[in-house]
């Protein structure tokens, strides 16, 4: 009898944590600005490394929440100010297989905290780019504006 009791204990705690991490994911969600992303925490491996996520938009910064965590902050924080796009490529060998078709890895520089990548389906790529290049006039990831040209005056 206390082997079954045991046994339903357990898998009542493994309710109880799947039942928390749908419930976070669900908040983090619910406010809006959010994307699904990965975001490459090693680089030990060539093409591994890379662990699933919620991007949540919050003012300047883009705050990453792993998937399958129970933490309620975010385990990585890009601030738009300093974030800047270096490249941007397909999956590339082992990673075709990890992520899902049609999104793209962006090697991105995270001001002094040095390069980050970061993957996402193409059609998020073109909001995030915009995102990043709203920010105020001057700041290292935001695009200068183009310069006004005038029709030149006609000769009499």
């Amino acid at each position: 009898m206390r082997v079954l009791e045991f046994i339903g204990i357990c898998i009542f705690a493994l309710l109880a944590l799947l039942f928390v991490i749908f419930f976070r994911r669900r908040l983090l969600m619910v406010g809006g600005g959010t994307i699904r992303l990965q975001v490459r925490v090693t680089t030990m491996v060539l093409g591994r490394g890379w662990s699933s996520g919620i991007g949540q938009f919050v003012g300047d910064e883009l705050r990453f929440h792993r998937m399958f965590s129970l933490a309620f902050r975010p385990k990585r924080v890009l601030c738009r100010t300093v974030l800047v796009v270096e490249e941007r490529r397909e999956p590339e060998g082992p990673e075709i297989l990890i992520m899902p078709s049609q999104w793209a890895v962006l090697r991105c520089r995270n001001g002094e905290a040095g390069e980050i990548e970061i993957a996402m389906a193409e059609s998020t790529v073109t909001g995030f780019l915009s995102w990043l290049e709203a920010g105020p006039p001057g700041q290292p990831g935001s695009v200068s504006p183009r310069p006004t040209i005038r029709p030149r005056p006609a000769d009499h």
